[in-house]
């Protein structure tokens, strides 16, 4: 890095950490302070109902209060990650930070505490005495042999979980990398010789790791400053170095690195040389963890060991060991499971999901949040990214089982499969509102073909098919593409076997495909010879050719190009049998739920039948997500103020609707600030036909149902399933190219639930 880089990544971090304001938290009030009966429960006197509640029964401090949800970060600055003993105040900007990762990565509320006390009774004194506002304690950066102190004192006199992350968060990332290093090469940890650089508390925990996942201690060989850890050594000795000392005559680092199957460096720069790594055992295992600058740089271990695996405490290397992977969830778990400490049992159960993700299919977040990474299970990565939104779920998970097998639980997790789709959904926010609909899929396997099978995204989503349906997904595209492109991603899917390939290209159903498109089209101007170069290169219609003749349930199109193109050749293909397109239904998902658009894409500017016609159908389509839909036919005017176009329309769209029965509740015409404000409707409007917020929103035009979608989305954080293209009878869907692979997973399972579940 040059110094005009350095001096630029200097004031870009001063800069984050100043604007737009101070720090990197923040404290918010979770209930309502509006009036003054919301000060009367929030304090005096209703205050003192949960007090007295707590007085009698201590666990319920967890019901009315914010404790079973906080953790406490801690520390004296005394040994600073890279920076050493910078003292407790210095220290104040990491802790943030540590705090903002809890909260980012496993939604844990955290006050980060830095204490001036150096002295390690004292220090533990005052954590303790902390134990009746958090429900866990997270210490970090206290120095050794300090922070054994500290953390034994801690965990003997609390009740709630304690964890010295600089310890054992470091140990349980190392774990789960050694166990992926070892599956990569085909050893064992009970044969493996171990050299490791650093007598410091995250040097002796991830020794201590490797002995409960198998290593055998006399196959451990420690040294530090003073070289080779011995019998009989007086040099910078600890009681923890002295349970690691070798009977041996060897004194220093290049004399027993020989026949080394793993290298652990959790000491300084430049420790390890490359003719050390020379001696190693074949496939050596380097893990030079010191930060910023490891024990030795991975292109000088590759130049004299090119079959080694690598990994550091460095982002810009592959293989990380970065704690983040770690702590989050493991207090997650032990949070949800009212663990009173963090066992061995739940370390391992930590280790064993990290270690099993890693070799799973890369999700598609993961992906996205590291472009061009190559993240496909082997030498190169051994464990998962920070990113993977699926360590929530597989991580917390484990450790909540082990809490409730060990008896530490005081809040056991009976059902562990519906805890895990409780993260999942804290962390997809399409996951909670989708699941009826993915059940429903599950009740049938239907084929669900992609136009753009060469998209990363459609392979993503079908790998997921794969995972978490009954779906088999069908992809056209050119069989070298699919399969490179699938080998980069890291997804392991074969064509024939995972899913069937339509090859543009060279399909023997190409004859069948373009004569039943002539077919259809003989009398609409396209000739045998447009047919034929139609369905060499139109994917979406070979897709809709592949619905009209039964080879497929259902179609899903659109990840590049314009909508109503797309639409144009489904409505052709498959518009038969009383079916038409009548609009297209967005869900948006909002922090404060979720909330229906349409017609956002289909019909420009509707007739009141295709209004009435949309209501009905986002009607029939609401309910698949097991919700009641209240429509609101929005307009510019409001309850016949104004004999505007829109107004106009939507009137006569009620009149219809009016005409006969409806099993659903709608009202209009009607500005959205009225459908939304259940308060000011019953002001301008007192005899609505339904009571509260409307949940879903019909347009008479697609400008402002597509205007407002996008500001939900690009505003609003909202998170959009669909467009689902309603009245073609599930044969088809039409995404857009904004569309994410979880987007399109989700419109698989809406294209996958048989007709039968809605109508």
């Amino acid at each position: 890095m040059t110094d005009t880089q350095k001096t630029r990544l200097r004031q870009d971090a001063l800069d984050y950490h100043e604007h737009p304001k101070p720090g990197k938290l923040e404290i918010r009030a979770t209930k309502p302070m509006a009036n003054g009966q919301d000060l009367a429960l929030a304090y005096s006197p209703g205050v003192a109902e949960a007090c007295l509640d707590i007085k009698d029964n201590p666990a319920a401090a967890n019901r009315f209060t914010a404790k079973g949800n906080l953790v406490a970060v801690v520390t004296n600055g005394t040994a600073v990650l890279g920076l050493g003993n910078i003292g407790a105040l210095a220290s104040k900007p990491v802790m943030e930070g540590k705090a903002v990762l809890f909260k980012k990565f496993a939604n844990i509320d955290c006050f980060d505490i830095e204490v001036n006390e150096s002295d390690p009774e004292r220090l533990a004194e005052i954590v303790c005495a902390l134990e009746p506002t958090f429900g866990a304690i997270n210490l970090e950066d206290i120095k050794a042999p300090d922070c054994f102190i500290v953390e034994k004192i801690c965990r003997e006199r609390m009740n709630i979980p304690v964890f010295h992350d600089d310890q054992h968060g470091t140990a349980i990332v190392v774990g789960a990398a050694a166990t992926n290093a070892l599956h990569v090469t085909g050893k064992r940890f009970e044969d493996i010789k171990v050299v490791s650089t650093g007598g410091g508390a995250a040097g002796i925990a991830c020794l201590n790791m490797l002995l409960k996942l198998g290593v055998k201690r006399e196959n451990v060989w420690l040294c530090d400053i003073a070289g080779l850890v011995y019998k009989g050594r007086t040099e910078e000795m600890t009681p923890q170095k002295e349970s690691y000392a070798q009977d041996s005559d060897l004194r220093r680092l290049d004399q027993v690195i020989d026949g080394a199957d793993l290298f652990l460096g959790l000491s300084g720069p430049g420790v390890l040389k490359p003719e050390m790594v020379a001696k190693m055992a074949d496939k050596p295992i380097v893990f030079a963890l010191a930060n910023p600058t490891p024990e030795i740089m991975p292109n000088e271990v590759r130049s004299v060991a090119p079959d080694a695996i690598i990994a550091t405490g460095r982002s810009d290397f592959p293989n990380q060991v970065n704690n983040v992977l770690c702590f989050p969830f493991i207090f997650r778990g032990a949070l949800d499971a009212g663990a009173t400490e963090i066992n061995d049992e739940m370390q391992l159960a930590c280790i064993k999901g990290i270690a099993a993700l890693a070799r799973a299919t890369t999700s598609a977040e993961a992906a996205e949040a590291y472009k061009g990474e190559q993240m496909t299970f082997g030498p190169d990565y051994l464990i998962p990214k920070p990113f993977d939104p699926r360590l929530m779920g597989v991580v917390a998970s484990a450790v909540v089982q082990a809490a409730t097998e060990t008896g530490v639980a005081t809040k056991p997790v009976t059902d562990l499969e519906a805890y895990k789709e409780k993260l999942d959904s804290s962390v997809f926010k399409s996951a909670l509102i989708m699941r009826p609909v993915f059940e429903a899929a599950r009740t049938a396997t239907r084929r669900i073909v992609f136009a753009e099978g060469e998209d990363e995204r459609v392979l993503r989503a079908a790998r997921a098919m794969l995972d978490e349906t009954t779906d088999k997904p069908i992809l056209i595209g050119r069989p070298e593409v699919i399969e490179y492109r699938c080998k980069e991603a890291g997804l392991q899917m074969e064509a024939g076997k995972d899913y069937e390939l339509v090859n543009p290209q060279d399909d023997p159903r190409y004859r069948d495909y373009w004569g039943s498109y002539h077919q259809l089209m003989a009398r609409r101007g396209i000739t045998p010879d447009l047919a034929k170069a139609i369905l060499r290169t139109n994917t979406t219609a070979i897709a809709a050719i592949m619905v009209h003749r039964q080879e497929a349930d259902s179609m899903i199109c659109g990840t590049f190009g314009q909508y109503l193109w797309h639409l144009k050749y489904v409505n052709e293909i498959l518009g038969t049998d009383g079916l038409h397109p009548i609009g297209a239904l967005s869900l948006m998902i909002l922090e404060d739920g979720p909330l229906f658009i349409a017609d956002t894409h289909v019909n420009p500017e509707p007739t009141p039948q295709q209004i009435a016609e949309t209501v009905i159908a986002a009607a029939r389509h609401v309910r698949r997500f097991g919700i009641a839909p209240k429509i609101a036919l929005c307009s510019y005017s409001q309850f016949g103020n104004l004999n505007c176009d829109t107004g106009t329309r939507m009137r006569g769209a009620l009149e219809i609707l009016d005409s006969g029965p409806r099993d659903f509740d709608y009202e209009g015409e009607m500005h959205i600030d009225a459908a939304l404000d259940p308060e000011l409707r019953a002001r301008i409007f007192p005899d609505a036909r339904f009571e509260g917020a409307a949940n879903v929103l019909i347009f008479a035009n697609t400008d402002a149902a597509s205007g407002v979608r996008n500001i939900l989305k690009v505003r609003g954080m909202g998170l959009e399933v669909g467009p689902t293209l309603m009245g073609m009878g599930n044969r088809a869907h039409i995404v857009t190219p904004s569309i994410t692979a979880r987007g399109l997973l989700n419109m698989s399972a809406l294209a996958g639930t048989p007709v039968a579940h809605y109508g």
